[in-house]
């Protein structure tokens, strides 16, 4: 079969190994379907992703169907389409006993630390893989993960219904925060720099959103929010400027979400935290999300409305990284596709 595996930086090949078979009972064989390409994709293609390994089979983003079953497998059968939930754990560390494996001690992320979905055929455990409508089509279910990393969070941030909440990012996981907040009931500001991705922004349901290089984006806030602030910020930037930007435009009690993340750290006064009685939280992948989102899924609650801007084939597998690095304005996610 064939498999796409990144060596080392910008050292990207396509070669022929065996098919995996299943070993455990517990063991699912799944074939290929589609792969989205995620911006950490693209920073291991760099050598610039700090938690990968090399060489590494890369693809977290995967939808697949399922050709045989071990022994043991009791939720999957023959013909089932499926989603991968890419994170393995210990199940008895502290975060675990916490309920947050996703910040597992020993945490494994499929296409991460251990190869990937960019293959035609794959083994995982029975618990990692989840069942979606096979009506849907492929397309459609494999923006399951980056759906999970919105849900994940608009529940760090704890979003209700009638929560104001501001978005620094239209990206491909800005929108996808978006399409989650909506569906808590929240209203939503969101900022870039784009106006094309504001104006996307604005079709998937954005209540407003405000042109960080041309307006005041504080100022902009303070009006939408008669000066009480938000109640959450979720920071898919997190630039150290939009970092700091949260503390001033949040509300009293409100929280600050850190989804991204930048090398440059940020200068934060104390006073406004203390002040305001802020939470501060971190968002990494997700935790227990994805039984949501394919409920959402199956549902057809969560639709990508424009999300999938290219699609390549296996072969094309280089023209697609090289594209999306040079055309950053022109991709929202592009698929990888296996038929």
């Amino acid at each position: 079969m064939q498999t796409v595996q990144v060596k080392k930086g910008y050292d990207m090949v396509i070669s022929e190994v065996e098919m995996p078979r299943i070993e455990q009972q517990n063991e699912v064989l799944v074939k290929t379907k589609r792969v989205g390409v995620c911006g950490s994709d693209m920073h291991i293609y760099h050598g610039t992703n700090p938690l990968a390994t090399y060489p590494r089979v890369i693809g977290h983003e995967v939808a697949g169907e399922v050709v045989e079953v071990g022994a043991d497998v009791t939720t999957l059968q023959v013909g089932d389409h499926v989603v991968v939930e890419p994170i393995s754990y210990c199940g008895t560390c502290y975060a675990c006993r916490k309920g947050r494996p996703n910040v597992c001690e020993d945490l494994s992320v499929f296409g991460v630390h251990e190869d990937g979905g960019m293959r035609e055929f794959f083994v995982l455990p029975e618990h990692q893989l989840h069942a979606v409508d096979s009506s849907l089509d492929w397309d459609e279910i494999v923006l399951a993960e980056p759906y999970t990393i919105g849900a994940q969070a608009v529940w760090r941030g704890e979003v209700e219904e009638g929560d104001t909440v501001l978005i620094q990012g239209c990206g491909p996981i800005g929108i996808c925060a978006l399409k989650m907040a909506k569906l808590q009931g929240a209203y939503v500001l969101m900022t870039d720099l784009s106006e094309e991705r504001l104006k996307f922004a604005k079709e998937n349901g954005a209540d407003k959103v405000i042109h960080a290089l041309h307006e005041s984006v504080e100022g902009k806030i303070m009006e939408y929010t008669n000066s009480v602030g938000v109640n959450v910020v979720i920071d898919a930037v997190c630039l150290p400027s939009t970092f700091e930007l949260g503390l001033t435009v949040t509300s009293p009690a409100g929280t600050i979400v850190c989804l991204g993340f930048d090398e440059k750290p940020s200068q934060i006064p104390q006073l406004p935290i203390t002040k305001k009685e802020l939470t501060i939280v971190g968002s990494r992948l997700q935790t227990n999300q994805f039984k949501k989102v394919v409920e959402l899924l199956n549902n057809e609650q969560l639709q990508s409305n424009g999300l999938i801007t290219q699609t390549f084939s296996l072969n094309d597998v280089e023209e697609a990284f090289t594209f999306i690095e040079n055309n950053p304005d022109k991709v929202r996610k592009a698929l990888i596709t296996f038929e």
